[in-house]
């Protein structure tokens, strides 16, 4: 009990630490990507704990293979998450302890492998669980007894096999079987079981098929009734097994037994025996002379008018006379011969008893020839369909060799050596449908040599060293539908060499020495062939072709063109596949290509399957677009190519991409949202990537660990480049990490604020900033020290602020009235006193600070410059910030309160300044107003003090100035030059 706590507990804790990861990858098993979710494969993988290879799969698993692992243990309960199984596979592990109810709750499983382990004892209640269970392989184990009732709830099990064990208690085995109502195959071959003695245990109605083969029976020891229902039954390979071993034994229902190499003597076994003698397979019973064939044909004839099927393999028979047979109940089905030392069949004249023969195998014997047999009183076959001569020493084939068989569909003369077959060799063969010729040594093919195979679907002369296809070599074959020329040396077609094969559809050139795709590929082949396999050829090109071979072949579905030799196709030009609309998989591999053309696969708008791997020489420089036209690709395989970018511009259009295999390429980094952009994509190979372990990939990485749709194959094994001690998917990421919401939230607050407060800014303080600048500026540039020293011992009365507009009137009222008549002031004016190659900006600073007033003389084109503006605002700071009387103003023409509306800023200064407005042409008394004008500027730069006038033009005095606020918003035009 403490035993089992402590399992569940493990198989929890697993189960728990595994759930921590939600993503779509698992650490030891690979998805089969149809159908999505049910199958998975964990071959190969070096976890010994069986929870935690597959403790991360989905409950909706159906399908499950777990094979070469080192698991040497299955606890209990170990699949509680994967309880929709139907099909378990567990063989070739070092299983060797099935604990009780390992296979609990997995009540749909149809299908249990545990073939090729250690297993030497099974506990009863292991298949407790298993009610729905029709298949149980305990093959290859090291099993000696099985336990009582380990069967007991197995009551849908159809198929049971425990060869290659060490059962030795037959008993034990029908008391474990007699109640499965179902079961019908049971085979128990290589054991060691001795007989087949049982208690009142009875094998159940059900079972049909029996193999005791290649056991040590001495006896059969079973009731007389024991095997009565028993259909197919094979005791082959006990060579102890005698004669007499079958006496009473009920064999009234076989319709197929085998006694191959065993003590039984074929005909005292027919005597005594109530066995359908032609349900006997009489292989392997030392029948080798025509003494002992004629023997047993005489016992059959008592027996049995004619026999369906007669099998005299491997019996070491050297030669058949014509009288071998003549005393058997006639043949009507099938003749095996093989496996003996036959070195010739003649023109199967010890047949002529038997011409209703259907089927006649020659396979495995020591036939060097097949001669003509176009003679007189021959011996015709006329019902034989399939005649195999497969595995002999055939060289040569001559003349009207099978005349004697003319409707045989069949004819399989494949892995011999025949280098000479006579170009009438298969002369009246009319109703030939399949001829193997492959794996022979054969170099010249005729233009007659199949000139009445009218009928012919399928041609194999697969590896042989035909070099060269001659003029109309299969001008007759107008039915064939497969041609396999593969693993030859032919190096061209003769330009009519193919010509007649209008129904092919399979075409198989592979491994030949063709240097060029020929022309005559796409001139006979235009509406018929649909698989094209051109691997392993000599193909390559150096330059553009001007057409594409493949033009013609619109029903082309498969092309193979991987491993062209010795170096690949080096370049794909553009328009190569033109015109194949209907191609669907595409190989590539091991060509190594330089260049692949932008538009390389535009036309192929219908392929599925494109295979690439180490199709490139060196990095792979894939073009932006190169797929844009394979929307309904699902498999991409790029294995080894090596890719250093993984871009939206070369992958985006996948949108039906399915499976995608990037491993062993040498990308560092992937940015996940080109993956998250195929929508499609289930399954993603990264193995042997060099993806670094920085914060480059760190979305990456929480990519392959959270999203649900992407399988990434064996994510949890991938291994940092640069530290094979750690991981790609557990790096440490902290350093990298961000808040995004709070990242979003603060960048929207910042803008947001920004977007409210800039206009604000600028309409308050954009001049006071600059001003501030620049002051700051000067003071950088140790200006500042200089403009305080200027401002206590000024250099100038005032300063001129004016529009070049306005000069005229500067120059001759302005300046004689305060610098001349008397007066003794000294002007500050751009025109004069700026310093020439400095910076303006620096100059109007200077001028302000040097002068102890900022004289504005103000009219409409004042108003609109930018630079008088940034003169009164500097002059404004000072007369604000600093409380110094600096600022006077002085108004040319009359300005509206609305046009001075404006000028906040302007406003201000009028606000606590009066100003003086200049009395025009206009006024009753323009001179003594004028005078007046002068007197009141002069005394205004003399003091400090406030003072207020008013011109009035009709009484000739001083009118009180309006206080207007002006907007301190200035334009940028209007900046007057100097001169």
């Amino acid at each position: 009990m403490a035993s089992l706590t402590y399992q569940l507990l493990s198989v929890t804790l697993a189960l728990c630490a595994v759930h921590l990861i939600s993503g779509y990858s698992f650490r030891n098993c690979i998805e089969d990507p149809y159908p999505y979710g049910q199958s998975f494969k964990c071959i190969l993988r070096k976890e010994s704990n069986l929870s935690a290879v597959i403790g991360d799969l989905p409950q909706t698993a159906v399908n499950l293979t777990i094979t070469i692992n080192p698991v040497w243990h299955i606890p209990s309960m170990s699949f509680v998450n994967v309880t929709n199984l139907e099909y378990l596979r567990l063989d070739h592990n070092y299983l060797r302890k099935i604990d009780p109810f390992a296979f609990q709750n997995l009540t749909r499983l149809k299908s249990l492998n545990v073939s090729s382990n250690n297993i030497s004892q099974l506990n009863p209640y292991v298949f407790k669980d298993l009610h729905n269970l029709t298949y149980l392989s305990l093959t290859n184990n090291s099993l000696k007894q099985l336990p009582v009732g380990i069967f007991s709830t197995l009551l849908n099990l159809d198929t049971l096999i425990m060869r290659q064990n060490f059962l030795t208690n037959f008993s034990g085995i029908a008391e474990s079987v007699s109640h499965l109502p179902k079961l019908r195959v049971l085979d128990l071959c290589f054991n060691n079981l001795t007989n087949l003695k049982h208690s009142n245990a009875s094998l159940p109605k059900s079972l049909t098929t029996l193999y005791i083969c290649r056991n040590n029976l001495l006896t059969l020891g079973c009731h007389q009734s024991f095997l009565g229902f028993i259909q197919l039954l094979d005791l082959s390979y006990n060579p102890r097994l005698p004669t007499m071993a079958f006496q009473g034994v009920d064999l009234s229902h076989i319709n197929y037994l085998r006694l191959r190499s065993t003590s039984v003597k074929v005909v005292e076994f027919l005597n005594i025996s109530n066995v359908n003698a032609g349900s006997v397979d009489f292989s392997g019973m030392g029948l080798k002379n025509d003494t002992l064939l004629t023997e047993l044909c005489t016992s059959l004839k008592g027996k049995v008018k004619s026999i369906k099927r007669m099998g005299l393999s491997n019996n070491g028979i050297k030669n058949l006379t014509n009288y071998a047979l003549q005393y058997c109940p006639t043949i009507t089905g099938s003749l095996d011969l093989s496996r003996n030392n036959l070195k010739s069949t003649g023109c199967f004249k010890f047949l002529d008893k038997h011409t209703q023969i259907k089927s006649l195998n020659a396979e495995h014997n020591h036939i060097t020839s097949l001669q003509s047999c176009k003679t007189e009183n021959m011996v015709y076959l006329n019902h034989l369909e399939e005649l195999s001569y497969r595995y002999n020493r055939i060289l040569s084939v001559n003349a009207y060799a099978f005349s004697h068989t003319p409707n045989i569909k069949t004819l399989k003369l494949n892995i011999n050596t025949i280098s000479f077959l006579h170009r009438k060799a298969l002369k009246g063969l009319k109703s030939l449908e399949m001829l193997r010729l492959d794996n022979n040594l054969l170099t010249d093919l005729f233009n007659d040599t199949f000139e009445d195979n009218v009928n012919l679907q399928t041609l194999n002369l697969r590896n042989n060293r035909i070099a060269v296809i001659f003029n109309g070599t299969f001008l007759s074959l107008r039915n064939l539908t497969t041609l396999d020329l593969g693993g030859n040396k032919i190096t061209h077609f003769e330009q009519s060499g193919l010509d007649g094969l209008t129904s092919l559809s399979k075409f198989y050139l592979d491994g030949n020495n063709l240097k060029e795709i020929d022309t005559s590929l796409y001139r006979v082949f235009q509406d018929t062939l649909t698989v094209l396999d051109l691997k392993s050829n000599q193909i390559y090109f150096l330059h553009k072709v001007t057409s594409s071979p493949f033009m013609n072949l619109s029903k082309l579905s498969d092309l193979k063109l991987d491993g062209q030799r010795p170096h690949g196709l080096s370049v794909l030009p553009q328009n190569f596949f033109r015109g194949l609309h209907s191609l669907k998989s595409l190989y590539l591999a091991n060509n190594n290509i330089y260049y692949l053309a932008p538009d390389a696969f535009d036309d192929l708008t219908n392929l599925t399957f494109l295979s690439l791997e180490s199709c490139c020489v060196g990095v792979a420089q894939l073009q932006p677009g190169i797929f844009k036209n394979l929307r309904n690709l699902n498999i991409l395989s790029m294995e080894n190519m090596g890719i250093q970018t993984f871009s939206k511009e070369v992958f985006g259009n996948l949108t039906k991409l399915h499976k995608l295999q990037l491993n062993r390429n040498v990308m560092q980094s992937i940015h996940f949202e080109i993956l998250d952009s195929l929508p499609e994509l289930h399954y993603l190979d990264i193995r042997n990537t060099p993806l670094s372990c920085t914060c480059k990939n760190h979305l990456l990485q929480n990519w392959t660990l959270h999203n649900r749709r992407v399988q990434v194959v064996y994510l949890y094994n991938m291994k940092c480049p640069d530290d094979n001690q750690h991981n790609f998917y557990n790096f440490k990421t902290n350093v990298c990490y961000i808040d995004l919401g709070e990242y979003l939230f603060l960048s929207t607050a910042i803008v947001i604020f920004l977007f409210t407060v800039t206009p604000l800014l600028y309409v308050k303080l954009y001049w006071k900033m600059k001003y501030n600048y620049y002051v700051f500026r000067s003071w950088f540039s140790d200006q500042w020290r200089r403009l305080r020293e200027q401002e206590e011992n000024c250099k100038y009365d005032a300063f001129i602020s004016y529009n070049t507009s306005d000069e005229q009137w500067v120059i001759e009222q302005l300046m004689p009235n305060l610098e001349g008549n008397g007066s003794s002031f000294k002007l500050c004016l751009h025109h004069r006193d700026f310093e020439l190659g400095r910076d303006i900006v620096d100059n109007i600073v200077s001028a302000v600070y040097s002068s102890r007033k900022t004289i504005c003389v103000v009219s409409r084109n004042f108003l609109t410059s930018e630079w008088c503006s940034l003169e009164i605002q500097l002059a404004s700071y000072r007369l604000f910030d600093e409380h110094r009387d600096v600022l006077l103003l002085v108004f040319l023409e009359p300005i509206s309160e609305r046009q001075l509306s404006s000028y906040h800023r302007m406003r201000k200064v009028m606000l606590k300044k009066t100003y003086l407005q200049w009395p025009g042409s206009d006024c009753t008394n323009p001179t003594q107003a004028q005078e007046l004008f002068w007197n009141q500027l002069r005394r205004a730069m003399r003091t400090g003090s406030r003072f207020e006038t008013e011109q009035n033009c009709s009484e000739g005095r001083e009118k009180e100035g309006r206080t207007e606020h002006v907007d301190a918003r200035t334009s940028d035009e209007n900046y007057y030059l100097l001169p």
